[in-house]
């Protein structure tokens, strides 16, 4: 194991939202072992609580939790002020938040429901970043990491409010990278195929999709979110990444180079 204090992110101030389970939890997690300081946003309190104890005690990190709502704009500016408050600065923020949408076709999806995602996968990102940035400017230095969806690239059916959310982060993503490029800061996309929180609720409620979507990947799996997410963000968090900006990297087994043929039966109107 990298001893934390010669890690890649030794001293760096990183912020995740989604922290509490699954790829931000992955992502909190090696992040730590590298080195950050990390504040882990959850809207699950306990889990939060958990995952920031859990860093402190496994990999010796300074580790904080933060009670977050990403669809409230204050609860997010509150969450960057916390880790500025704290440690003087935010050099990493990894946008992964996401406990919205049901599975059911487009006819079907409410007004209510897609605003829900929105202010979940695209305002909450975008007032992160907008918080962070200044901050980051100031430094010379910034890290913005913004977890997308192959469902949205894919065009997946079922889920309308997350794949139209996710693409729109991606835009979002392009559009800050292309307009913070000379000032250190560099923003980019990851699109997992990763047992995800959310993936395993879907998973819960429609089994079928689970057998289905290991099926379908080229690898005959989807990943980890700390052995196969974790380090592709790491890359993106560190030195390294100083040159790439507004990309999107495909941490997925491959699924992405086909696409996937998967055409679910949705409440019976498949």
């Amino acid at each position: 194991m990298t001893d934390p204090a010669h890690g890649r992110l030794a001293g760096r101030v990183a912020v995740v939202t989604g922290a509490g389970d699954g790829i931000g939890r992955g992502v909190a997690r090696r992040f730590a072992a590298e080195g950050a300081r990390v504040l882990v946003a959850d809207l699950d309190a306990g889990a939060g609580a958990r995952v920031a104890a859990a860093l402190a005690d496994e990999f010796g990190a300074e580790a904080r939790f933060v009670h977050t709502d990403v669809t409230v704009r204050a609860q997010v500016e509150a969450m960057i002020a916390t880790a500025v408050d704290t440690w003087g600065a935010v050099d990493v923020l990894v946008n992964n938040a996401w406990g919205a949408g049901t599975v059911g076709r487009v006819e079907h999806k409410t007004d209510e429901q897609l605003a829900r995602g929105f202010a979940m996968g695209y305002y909450g990102p975008l007032w992160a970043m907008r918080a962070a940035f200044p901050h980051m400017k100031a430094r010379g230095w910034g890290r913005v990491i913004n977890m997308c969806s192959l469902n949205g690239v894919n065009a997946h059916m079922g889920t309308l409010e997350y794949n139209s959310a996710k693409e729109a982060l991606r835009t979002l993503t392009r559009t800050a990278a292309r307009e913070w490029a000379p000032t250190g800061v560099v923003v980019n996309a990851i699109c997992p195929g990763a047992k995800s929180a959310a993936f395993r609720r879907i998973s819960a409620e429609h089994p079928e999709i689970e057998a289905a979507a290991d099926a379908a990947n080229p690898m005959g799996r989807l990943g980890d979110p700390e052995d196969d997410i974790a380090p592709v963000a790491l890359f993106l968090a560190s030195e390294d990444a100083r040159y790439l900006t507004g990309n999107t990297l495909f941490a997925d087994g491959g699924s992405h180079i086909n696409g996937v043929a998967w055409a679910p039966d949705l409440d019976g109107e498949g």
